[in-house]
């Protein structure tokens, strides 16, 4: 298996195909085979240079092939012969098809012999895949040549990105594992561009600059999974990106992170955290968005040091994010730790995977990229969703509590003075509009100054915040009551009058 990239994995069992039968006898039902199975590749010595169809699928250039290693084959360039060792296809249940992985526009073609002439098989479709390779389908005629191989040519152009893989499969299973991941991708990509244009559409109604930081930020994500995954590229206007290749996932990602970045320190409200970390992810930022332009080095032939430049800041920001916000948020902040929640989802499945990519098997990787990356990045939005809206809600409750105190008397509870004669005001105009009278009542406490005099100011409060249930126990829910000033209150009595 390769680095960097996926190896298609079949899910189910491939489809046999049943063995002709004489005329009105039914042919027995082959055994199952298996999805998927490599084929092992001898790659030719180019060192003059290409030779062409003839002598290399004719046989005449047999001892000039060497094995072949899958891994790292992303490096060769220009055009590669192969020989590859196909099973028996008069066996029952033979594969239909074979598979041959590269990259999306990475031309591959397979020849074979028929009756001791050279044929090139005919290519049924291409099912992208993780990336930016592509499984071009062959079709595996019945009446090639028994025991003689296949050979592959394949024209690398540019810097490819893909390792070459070969294998053979049931034409049926191929197509059904293609049609299930492109769903996968679809509805991930559905979701997150709905979730990000909703936010983008609130920005409309709430001046919150978290809205659009969260819509830009998803609607990256989702361009980033549907080029990466592949998909993209044969989606309509998203298919107009084909010719920058790598470009279209490794730039969205960059961005991507810039924007995250502008979110995570809004959206925990970092300022109030640490000064000092807020302007720390204002930098990383513009970091990202640096090696964002970059990737136009590539061409220069710095690809691989980007690669790694990208990798470690990926890295550290990563671990420096899950930090800050997990502080945050043992410090009181509810926001960091909604966010820490999706971020830890999300980091934990792209970590993982990348270590099954780099050590492990990568058919079992696309199985982690397919169900696994997909759908976290879909949860990590909606967590994050929920986590906005639980901070607009502590935003709503703190407003409404600072108006209610800066309208109510601190130590009685009614409304003060100035809120009083704004109620009054309001009062007497409705009413008078709609022909009501409208009472006021004056109350005042007697002798109270002998006892703040003899008990204390604090027996004074107590017995003006005690006077105020047995008051509110006569009045209706429509009249209102404010004190008008030391031991003074007013009450408003709605449509009363004397």
């Amino acid at each position: 298996m390769h680095r960097g990239t996926v190896v298609g994995w079949l899910l189910g069992l491939g489809l046999s195909l049943p063995a002709a039968g004489a005329a009105g006898t039914q042919a027995s039902p082959a055994p199952p085979v298996p999805a998927r199975t490599a084929l092992p590749a001898r790659i030719l010595d180019l060192a003059a240079g290409d030779p062409g169809v003839a002598p290399v699928a004719g046989g005449t250039l047999e001892g000039q092939f060497h094995p072949f290693a899958a891994r790292g084959s992303h490096l060769l360039k220009g055009t590669r012969w192969l020989e590859l060792e196909v099973p028996d296809r008069g066996a029952a249940g033979a594969p239909a098809v074979l598979l041959a992985r590269s990259g999306i526009d990475q031309a591959a073609e397979i020849y074979g012999r028929r009756g001791g002439l050279v044929v090139a098989l005919d290519a049924i479709i291409g099912v992208p895949t993780f990336g930016g390779a592509q499984d071009t389908v062959f079709a595996l005629p019945p009446d090639l040549d028994q025991g003689a191989p296949l050979y592959a040519r394949i024209s690398r152009v540019g810097d490819a990105t893909t390792d070459l893989g070969f294998s053979v499969a049931t034409l049926a299973g191929t197509l059904a594992r293609g049609a299930a991941h492109a769903r996968v991708i679809a509805i991930a990509f559905g979701a997150l561009m709905a979730m990000a244009l909703s936010a983008l559409l609130v920005r409309l109604v709430l001046a919150d600059r978290l809205f659009p930081l969260y819509g830009t930020l998803f609607a990256i994500q989702a361009l980033y999974l549907a080029y990466f995954s592949g998909e993209g590229f044969h989606w309509p206007l998203l298919s107009l990106a084909r010719p920058l290749s790598w470009y279209t996932w490794n730039v969205p990602v960059a961005i991507g992170a810039a924007a995250a970045c502008l979110f995570v320190r809004e959206f925990a409200n970092l300022r109030l955290f640490s000064e000092r970390v807020y302007r720390a992810f204002g930098w990383l930022a513009l970091a990202y968005v640096v090696l964002a332009g970059s990737n136009v080095l590539r061409a220069f032939g710095f690809a691989a040091l980007i690669a790694a430049v990208g990798n470690l800041m990926f890295l550290g920001s990563a671990v420096f994010t899950l930090l800050v916000t997990y502080l945050a948020w043992r410090r009181g902040n509810r926001a960091a730790g909604w966010f820490l929640v999706a971020w830890s989802l999300l980091c934990t499945l792209q970590f993982v995977t990348a270590l099954w990519l780099l050590y492990g098997r990568a058919d079992h990787a696309e199985a982690l990229l397919y169900y696994g990356l997909a759908p976290s990045m879909v949860a990590a939005a909606v967590l994050i969703a929920l986590g906005v809206s639980d901070r607009m809600r502590a935003q709503k409750v703190a407003l409404t509590e600072a108006e209610r105190h800066a309208q109510t008397d601190a130590l009685t509870g009614v409304l003060n003075r100035p809120t009083l004669i704004e109620r009054l005001d309001a009062a007497c105009l409705r009413l008078q509009r709609r022909g009501l009278p409208v009472s006021v009542l004056f109350i005042d406490l007697d002798h109270f100054k002998q006892i703040n005099d003899t008990c204390g100011h604090a027996a004074g409060d107590a017995c003006l915040a005690a006077v105020i249930a047995p008051i509110q126990a006569e009045l209706r829910q429509s009249d209102v009551i404010g004190r008008y000033g030391g031991e003074e209150f007013v009450v408003v009595l709605t449509g009363a009058d004397e």
